[in-house]
């Protein structure tokens, strides 16, 4: 039975940010706390609670997706994912201290410095 678009909208995407519930977000959340280690699928099992049958397949789709890095045995947090949750949390510590000043960022100051990819010579 096909369902409206409101509610397609609705439906969370967890091929972008799985939910903390899932194994992939479990995985993750550890992962993002541990940046400067990797670790075996044995260690991520253990410190996460998803079963040892589970950690290997969801390490391989989160590999396919960017998510984590993979040499040899060990696993950790890709540079990619590690530098947009820098990128985010430094985001949000500015907004939050330009509203704590009285600033309220619009959208229209940021298109006015904002840089079209586009719009470059490559």
């Amino acid at each position: 039975m096909p369902i409206s678009a409101d509610r397609f909208e609705d439906i969370p995407d967890d091929g972008d940010t799985p939910s903390p519930e899932t194994n992939a977000g479990a995985i993750l959340a550890f992962l993002r706390d541990n940046p400067e280690k990797a670790f075996t699928r044995s260690e991520i099992a253990a410190e996460t609670g998803v079963k040892k049958g589970s950690v290997g397949p969801t390490l391989v789709r989160l590999r396919e997706r960017g998510r984590v890095d993979h040499r040899g045995n060990y696993w950790r947090i890709s540079d990619h994912e590690a530098s947009v949750n820098t990128a985010t949390a430094h985001a949000t510590a500015a907004i939050v201290a330009r509203e704590a000043d009285g600033e309220t960022p619009s959208y229209e100051d940021w298109q006015e410095h904002a840089v079209d990819p586009r719009d470059t010579d490559e």
